[in-house]
């Protein structure tokens, strides 16, 4: 029944399903960032430099939440891949109900709790004056559409888990290219529309995540898919949810901390006045650009370490490891050596040319941040062996160790000396380097094989 949704990842070649699952994965990514990057290319070219900045001081809010529903969804996606590479299709189809379930709920209060509080944490953060307004109203807009964004990421990642990129890249695909359309008549106000500015790039990006989720969510009932969004399905379970959360609490966390890791480096950035806040805000959409081919490799990495496991294949998982690295590293060192050497030109596409102390400020971070990214890049790929394994726990100790212990309180020190802004480029590359060394410790110790328990008919991983 289960096996004609998705995809057996526990027989044949590895590298080859390595990268057929990741090149449609890497596509989707894609069409995900292509939402932000699309709104600041737009944004830069007919607002103005305060608006890039703008959207780029409301991201680390959003991340924030953005943070909860990709953690709760890569819990959905390590229990759906075990569940389904042990052939317990029915299994499969409950976890997916029960995480919809949560994710309506759960959506909802923190929707409204970040509306209740946005414009506090704007100003906790030091947003410049120029940058404020056009800030609150952005994000209070974006804040509305969490709940399509939740439920959207969550549908695809759990497709995602039984083997299946090539559904979510074509429904991601209809919300993209949607969203390119209505960006310039509701920003520029062209033809029939009124002239909304930045909130226009808010108000296409939640029209578009709307017409995208509302499409899949038609297509995956009346196919009868395993993973089909039917209200009357949508019953929470005791024992799903305390494991849905055991699972997954620590990538909340994990994503949560990195994301108000960014509250503070946003901080340390924007006191050095507007001009650092709008380069900030280009360069964190070329971040993540650049991180998405390891990010693709890494949720590849996870799907099959799971599966794997699932169907007690735990050999086949050092094989996946050592493809994973070897891809994923031949991408990022070519797309390193292209930002570091070309980062004025791809800082124009986002409409800084005007500004030589804007420009300025992005080229450094990309020459000295650019040359780093392979370590964060080979540290995607063992993260996901250990997330897909189970140990969740272990990853946000990881996060722990590199946002807290390293990148804030070295940007914190080396701002406040004579390299100021640069100052927090070399802390932020540093923690990449850490990231990158504990994770490979943790990995090539073994331990992530040992705490997985197999029980009959469900697989189920035993959090450290």
């Amino acid at each position: 029944m289960g096996t004609q949704f998705g995809k057996d990842l526990t027989e044949g070649s590895i590298p080859k399903h390595l990268l057929l699952f990741s090149i449609p994965m890497l596509a989707g990514n894609a069409m995900q960032i292509g939402y932000g990057l699309v709104n600041t290319i737009w944004v830069g070219h007919l607002v103005g430099e305060n608006a890039v900045g703008a959207v780029g001081v409301s991201l680390p809010v959003l991340y924030v939440l953005f943070g909860f529903a990709m953690g709760m969804s890569i819990a959905t996606t390590i229990l759906v891949s075990q569940y389904y590479g042990s052939k317990d299709y029915r299994m499969v189809e409950k976890a997916a109900n029960n995480a919809f379930s949560l994710a309506l709920i759960i959506g909802a209060l923190l929707t409204i709790a970040a509306l209740l509080s946005s414009d506090l944490l704007l100003r906790l953060m030091a947003t410049p004056p120029e940058n404020f307004t056009m800030a609150s109203s952005y994000l209070r807009i974006n804040l509305c559409g969490f709940v399509l964004f939740y439920l959207g990421i969550l549908i695809n990642f759990t497709l995602r888990g039984i083997g299946d990129t090539v559904t979510p890249l074509a429904f991601m695909s209809v919300g993209l290219g949607l969203n390119a359309v209505l960006d310039p008549f509701f920003i520029g106000g062209f033809g029939p529309f009124p002239h909304w500015g930045l909130n226009g790039a808010a108000y296409a990006t939640v029209v578009s995540q709307a017409t995208a989720l509302a499409v899949n969510i038609i297509y995956l009932n009346r196919k009868d898919h395993l993973i089909a969004f039917h209200p009357r399905k949508l019953v929470l379970d005791r024992h799903l949810t305390s494991l849905l959360f055991k699972i997954g609490l620590p990538s909340i966390v994990q994503q949560c901390l990195v994301s108000i890791g960014s509250l503070f480096i946003s901080t340390f950035v924007n006191s050095f006045g507007s001009a650092a806040t709008n380069a900030f805000g280009a360069v964190g959409r070329v971040d993540m650009i650049v991180f998405m081919p390891a990010l693709s490799m890494s949720m590849a990495t996870s799907a099959l370490t799971g599966q794997n496991i699932g169907a007690r294949k735990t050999g086949r998982v050092k094989e996946i490891f050592r493809w994973g690295v070897l891809m994923t590293s031949s991408i990022t060192i070519l797309i390193s050596l292209i930002v570091v050497f070309l980062s004025r030109l791809i800082l124009m596409m986002f409409g800084l040319g005007n500004d030589p102390e804007v420009m300025d400020i992005g080229v450094s971070y990309l020459r000295i941040v650019g040359s780093c990214y392979l370590f964060f890049a080979v540290m995607f790929i063992s993260n996901g062996v250990i997330n897909g394994a189970g140990h969740t726990m272990i990853t946000m100790i990881f996060s722990l160790l590199s946002q807290w212990l390293i990148r804030v309180p070295a940007s914190w020190l080396l701002s406040s000396t004579r390299l100021g802004l640069n100052g927090i480029w070399i802390a932020v590359s540093f923690s990449f380097a850490v990231s990158m060394t504990v994770s490979l410790i943790y990995y090539f110790s073994g331990r992530w094989k040992k705490s997985t328990v197999i029980k009959a008919p469900a697989i189920l991983p035993l959090i450290e």
